[in-house]
């Protein structure tokens, strides 16, 4: 800070202060001439002009727009000219956001792309030499493993600057590094890349999506290591997770994830997968499996396989894996086919036939009260709009469960929730959870079957539904009792209540498409598939059923009649599907890794939910679903086709390098005969020399 001692030492100090002030502030030229102070006589100093001391800057003032200048000058410096050699699917995908990102795009490929390129802003050329002499500093190759020794051989690599970077794509990585190494001059920049997504897996943007790369080969200069850096950040700057890894342990990964999503997708789309009216999430999280694989072309995948040391071996892991498994299912049908033909056995030496032909007689007479859809459907929706005139005490019912596992105890919560009374009775002690829950729980059928529940909702495994349906006391019930199972197969126990239930009792067939796991954070939009297979005729039984039903229409369900033969048939094809791509997958112990695809992530949740239910739930839906069998044949001969195609295209390869080797072998001596002869002689060839001894 100034002080007035200081200005000016040799200055006499006058005992006027503004006759001071005034001086010094001139002589500094800090004092405008219209500047007067106050004093005494006049301490406002009306006459006088007065404007206050103010700092108008305390730096020299830059121009207006100086730090945009600096933004732009950084942003032109961060610009690449990139050349990208091969420009069909995956190469005009990145070029969309290389060139939104302001760097300039060169391309080149074997086919005709300069429409695309003119639309996304790209210069295209037909002619290598030509690309190459505009002296790209990125030489981006997009071209399909197959073909790229092919295209590197073709590139006039003397047309361009010797520090040239080189980065590569592909989805091995072994492969290309040794390739470049090799084929390239010292010179040459390499790094080996691998963004793993796609124009399918990534339409939205590639956040969170991973983009591995190795830096195989940069030099030690800077204008090298900033524009690998700048490259890299192309991908950075999208939201990419950057994976800095090693050639190698990217192909070990990419062998236990990608290659097997890829696998699994195209034995999937081999059986021709469709979407049917209930389709589970694992189901839909399948076809979305198939779509992405079946994009790619089947080169990708053969690339994958061929270029790949480790997928032989992964490829042999998933054929043992479905073998156990197949073998699993069909070890198990053969115990159970064998003791049902002894048990048949003793049956028919104990019974005659008369009784069973009354009990088919019995099963028949339960038709009398069945009464035709249209009729059914009048009713039931006559019975939904008088529903909300009746008092919540009538719309409340009392359900039994039978089974209280954990899918028991899953729909309990939701049906207490909405303040039905619920009952609980199974052979393992759950009146501890039942507590909880708010469920009477009993340790005795007799006992639930007194209380007269108006459902009978079953919720046992597919296997023990036969054994805990003849161990209940139906005389114990009332007669009009309305029986409901969850299986997830519907023809046999509709069935299996039809022969065994007293044809009094109603009988509805539901299947929730969902569980624990899947129905954790709601039903909505969850599948409910139900066949209203004997409801009474009376106003009571209709109502009920409706009742019942609107416990999953109330939670969001998505609400399916169907037959419950038509459920076997799409489920068969669609979740039994599910659950076997999950079980032969569990077998191969699958990990995460660090280079996780969005597929297979898909691959990883479709096994951890498979694993959650049980083997006999999946035995169940093998065992008890006839179009099963032929699900599981198809699955297998849409794999061995899969291997028959890999195979024979590999035989084919290594037939083709061998003829043409032998041809190469028998061609050089023959061509240095013929020059001996030519020269020695008139003879011009074998041909005629045959001519002339005839």
């Amino acid at each position: 800070m100034l002080s007035i001692a200081t200005l000016n030492p040799s200055t006499p100090f006058n005992h006027s202060p503004g006759c001071t002030v005034r001086r010094i502030l001139n002589r500094h030229s800090l004092l405008p001439s219209t500047f007067s102070l106050p004093s005494k006589s006049n301490p406002y100093c009306p006459s006088s002009t007065y404007r206050p001391l103010c700092v108008r800057a305390i730096d020299a003032a830059q121009l207006f727009d100086y730090e945009s200048k600096l933004a732009k000058e950084f942003t032109i410096s961060q610009r690449l000219k990139v050349a990208i050699v091969g420009f069909g699917n995956f190469g005009q995908f990145l070029a969309v956001t290389l060139v939104r990102q302001g760097h300039t795009v060169l391309a080149h490929s074997r086919s005709d792309h300069s429409a695309a390129a003119r639309k996304l802003g790209v210069s295209f050329f037909q002619n290598p030499d030509d690309l190459c002499e505009e002296h790209p500093e990125v030489i981006l190759l997009c071209s399909s493993i197959i073909s790229t020794e092919r295209v590197l051989l073709t590139l006039p690599l003397q047309r361009l600057k010797r520090s040239t970077l080189f980065v590569d794509v592909l989805s091995v990585k072994e492969f290309p590094k040794k390739l470049l190494l090799e084929l390239l001059p010292f010179d040459f920049d390499i790094l080996c890349t691998h963004p793993m997504f796609g124009p399918e897996s990534a339409p939205d943007g590639w956040t969170g999506l991973p983009f591995v790369f190795e830096k195989v080969r940069i030099l030690d200069e800077k204008h090298r290591v900033s524009r690998c850096e700048k490259f890299l950040n192309a991908f950075s700057r999208e939201g990419c997770r950057m994976v800095e890894m090693s050639c190698e342990d990217h192909d070990r990964y990419a062998a236990g994830s990608q290659f097997i999503t890829h696998t699994v997708g195209r034995i999937l789309e081999g059986l021709m997968l469709e979407s049917t009216p209930i389709n589970t999430k694992g189901y839909e999280s399948l076809l979305g499996l198939v779509e992405n694989t079946a994009g790619d072309s089947f080169d990708l995948y053969y690339g994958l396989f061929m270029f790949n040391k480790n997928s032989l071996e992964v490829l042999e892991k998933l054929d043992l894996a479905f073998e156990d498994l197949r073998k699993q299912l069909i070890a198990r049908l053969h115990h159970v086919v064998r003791n049902q033909l002894m048990e048949d056995g003793e049956r028919l030496q104990q019974l005659d036939g008369s009784n069973s032909h009354a009990l088919l007689r019995q099963a028949g007479n339960g038709s009398a009260l069945l009464h035709s859809r249209s009729n059914d459907d009048a009713l039931l929706r006559s019975s939904i709009s008088n529903n909300s005139s009746l008092s919540d005490e009538n719309t409340k019912l009392k359900i039994a469960i039978v089974g209280f596992g954990n899918f028991g105890q899953f729909l309990a919560k939701t049906i207490v929730s909405q303040g039905h009374e619920v009952l609980a009775y199974s052979r393992s002690d759950y009146s501890d959870v039942a507590r909880q829950l708010g469920v009477s729980y009993f340790s005795n059928a007799d006992d639930l079957c007194e209380q007269h529940p108006e459902v009978i909702l079953l919720c046992t495994s597919i296997l023990s539904t036969v054994k805990v349906l003849k161990s209940l006391p139906f005389q114990r019930l009332k007669r009009s009792t309305l029986f409901v199972d969850v299986l997830s197969v519907k023809e046999f126990p509709r069935n299996l209540f039809l022969q065994h239930l007293p044809p009094d009792f109603d009988v509805l067939c539901t299947h929730p498409m969902f569980g624990p796991e899947s129905g954790k954070n709601g039903w909505k939009n969850l599948p409910l598939v139900y066949d209203k297979v004997r409801i009474g005729n009376e106003e009571s039984r209709i109502l009920r059923c409706c009742q019942f039903l609107d416990i999953f229409a109330s939670e969001g369900c998505r609400m399916v009649e169907m037959s419950c033969a038509e459920h076997d048939w799409h489920a068969a094809g669609s979740q039994f599907v599910t659950h076997t791509t999950g079980r032969f997958l569990e077998k191969l112990g699958l990990e995460t890794t660090p280079i996780n695809t969005k597929g297979y992530e898909t691959l990883l949740s479709l096994v951890e939910n498979t694993v959650e239910d049980s083997f006999d739930l999946y035995y169940g839906l093998f065992l008890y679903n006839l179009n099963a069998m032929e699900q599981l044949e198809r699955f297998d001969l849409a794999f061995e086709s899969l291997k028959k195609q890999l195979f024979g295209r590999l035989h084919s390869i290594y037939r083709k390098q061998l003829f043409e080797n032998e041809e190469q072998i028998l061609a050089l001596p023959e061509r240095s005969t013929l020059q001996e002869k030519s020269e020695d002689s008139d003879v011009s060839s074998p041909l005629s020399k045959t001519v002339d001894t005839k």
